[in-house]
């Protein structure tokens, strides 16, 4: 097997939403109530709702295209950004280049668990823009082309009658997955360990959807000392994830709902060989505590239920066999600080030949275990042999991938009138 054999399905990356996404998918007596795009007084795009700024596309979010040293925190404009940021057809011409057949987009806008519609005052209005968001996601997003995107969908955090609502209409529409965040209680939710969240993990299992938990919203859960370097916010975030499967695990939920499947989007895999030895000492040493787990022990509980998703973890490749192959899955995190575009083949092929990675389990990380996981199949539309990152990329010869300041890429998007809205 060669890297140009690889097929490479990405299960974390994140669309910056366009300026103009709700222009299609709301009546036109709510438009003028829409997100939109305002540049403020400091010159910096925002989206606002409701009268408030929301989060914004840009800093961590927006930088693929970027020197590193430019990248951070720091606010910006459509116009400073690589076009597959928000545009899906040069999204598509970037994957190409990076030899990516597909990829499940989170939100930028309305955050990864809706907390730009959670947190406005008029929550009626709220679901409105939430449903439309979603909508604008399946059926122009993903529509735009077929195969290439695993439909990701959001559900309103602030009642779980109405989540369980938009959880089917998802699921009738194609819909594969559900982001939510990863330990409610950390944002002053109730816990998965409540039992509150139950209908909506009841309507997930029924419409063979996944549960994506992707780090960040709770990193309220670590405290730390106010001295804290900025380095804190952004290495201990997967370490969280830790936290979100013992909560899962031995709590009631994956033990009460043997059908659910959970994606640990983006917290990394090297952690799980020793929390799955520590769970199962813990097991078996505590027998006072009276955990049953059905005859099984809980790191193999654990394997049934979760997808451990990470871009680059050559400790965690190595370590595959105690994790379990069947439970990892790649992620390219386009177009974040993160990301390992446009190179992401030859870096994942480097760790994977380090670890002696044999062929079948090549497969399996890159591709066949998020296409199981997901219950979505690219192949009817883009047939297996023209997905590979051969293919691929011999149709993408004409994609710049060079990095460039972000005020050159102003000036040449706003040359070309992209960006600017």
């Amino acid at each position: 097997m060669r890297l140009e054999d690889m097929i490479l399905v990405s299960v974390d990356d994140h669309s910056v939403e366009p300026p103009d996404m709700y222009k299609r998918h709301l009546p036109a007596t709510y438009l003028d109530k829409a997100p939109r795009i305002v540049r403020n007084a400091q010159g910096i795009d925002e989206w606002v709702f409701q009268g408030q700024s929301t989060t914004t596309p840009f800093g961590m979010c927006a930088v693929v295209g970027w020197p590193r040293e430019e990248r951070g925190f720091n606010p910006g404009t459509f116009s400073e950004m690589r076009p597959g940021c928000f545009d899906v057809h040069e999204r598509v011409r970037d994957m190409n280049a990076n030899g990516v057949l597909a990829s499940m987009c989170f939100p930028t806008m309305a955050g990864f668990n809706a907390r730009t519609f959670t947190e406005a005052a008029d929550r009626d209005l709220s679901f409105v823009m939430l449903q439309a968001y979603n909508d604008w996601h399946i059926d122009e997003w993903c529509a735009a082309y077929p195969g290439r995107f695993i439909p990701l969908g959001i559900v309103p955090m602030w009642d779980v009658e109405l989540a369980v609502k938009e959880v089917h209409r998802m699921g009738k529409k194609g819909f594969r997955a559900v982001s939510f965040l990863e330990a409610p209680h950390a944002q002053g939710w109730p816990s998965f360990l409540s039992g509150h969240w139950d209908p909506m993990l009841e309507a997930i299992i029924e419409e063979h959807m996944v549960l994506c938990l992707h780090i960040g919203g709770a990193y309220g859960l670590i405290r730390l000392a106010p001295e804290a370097p900025v380095d804190h916010q952004i290495v201990l975030p997967t370490q969280v994830t830790m936290l979100v499967a013992q909560d899962l695990l031995f709590g009631p939920t994956f033990r009460k709902y043997p059908d659910l499947r959970v994606a640990l989007s983006e917290g990394g895999i090297g952690w799980i060989p020793f929390y799955l030895e520590r769970a199962d000492r813990h097991f078996r040493n505590q027998s006072w505590i009276g955990n049953d787990f059905g005859g099984k022990l809980p790191s193999e509980v654990l394997r049934e239920h979760a997808l451990a998703c990470f871009i680059t973890d050559p400790v965690g490749v190595r370590e595959r066999q105690h994790i379990g192959i069947d439970m990892l899955a790649w992620e390219c995190d386009y177009p974040r600080t993160d990301t390992t575009w446009p190179q992401s083949p030859e870096l994942l092929w480097g760790e994977l030949q380090a670890a002696g990675a044999t062929e079948q389990e090549i497969h399996k990380i890159t591709w066949e275990n998020a296409l199981r996981f997901f219950s979505w199949d690219p192949f009817s539309t883009m047939p297996k042999e023209r997905s590979t990152v051969g293919t691929l990329r011999a149709l993408a010869t004409d994609v710049d991938t060079s990095r460039k300041p972000r005020e050159e890429w102003r000036r040449q998007n706003e040359a070309a009138g992209i960006g600017v809205f």
